[in-house]
């Protein structure tokens, strides 16, 4: 029985040492060195395609490829307007493709200078601030208000009237402060990432509900 034991220890050791060797690599298909260089880069398949990209390489392709998408959105709409829209986007436009933003809009006051009987008179009062050295704007887009003047838009009432006793100093009596719109949340209708067949598309809807169609999105919102 020891000498069975002992003959068995022998050829095990003998058996060890041959494949240690790497002797019977090929017959037995595990190499005694494991997988390790140079071998494993003589079995690379086409190891000439490879290529090493750095950062500015990986960033440049994501510049790229972000290209190809646009962002374009409609509006702006109020309440009621945001639900013609979002209807009217439904039937013209993919169903997921678009996204409703919510935009709050702060209330805004400003020191107001007119109704002028006529642009003379609105003429004149340009030079009489100027000489005074008080900044100015001519207000468009407000018919009931035009031809006017404002001398500063404010977030609050209270703010334009500390500016507007500011501006008394300087020999300005006339000015009022007035409110210009009240605080308030627009809608528009988004498209975070239109291709470009998408973007063809929306940029030639006109349909009623969205209001002048598609434009670039504001960025700032």
């Amino acid at each position: 029985m020891l000498r069975s034991i002992v003959a068995f220890l022998l050829l095990a050791n003998v058996v060890f040492f041959v494949w240690s060797r790497g002797w019977v690599d090929d017959l037995i298909g595990v190499r005694a060195s494991g997988d390790r260089e140079p071998e494993r880069l003589a079995k690379q398949v086409r190891p000439e395609s490879v290529r090493l990209l750095t950062p500015q390489t990986l960033a440049a392709a994501a510049s790229a490829a972000e290209s190809k998408f646009t962002c374009l959105e409609a509006g702006p709409f109020d309440d009621a307007g945001i639900v013609v829209a979002e209807n009217a986007a439904s039937l013209a436009l993919p169903a997921g493709t678009w996204a409703r933003k919510a935009h709050e809009e702060a209330a805004r006051w400003i020191i107001y200078m007119g109704r002028y009987a006529n642009r003379e008179a609105l003429q004149k009062k340009e030079q009489e601030l100027s000489r005074i050295k008080v900044a100015y704007e001519e207000i468009t887009g407000f018919p009931a208000l035009e031809p006017g003047l404002s001398l500063g838009q404010y977030s609050s009432r209270n703010a334009a009237e500390e500016a507007l006793q500011k501006l008394s100093q300087h020999g300005l009596h006339t000015g009022k402060v007035i409110e210009l719109a009240k605080a308030s949340t627009q809608y528009t209708l988004r498209v975070e990432r239109a291709d470009q067949a998408l973007a063809a598309k929306m940029s030639a809807l006109k349909i009623e509900g969205l209001g002048r169609g598609f434009a670039a999105c504001n960025k700032s919102s």
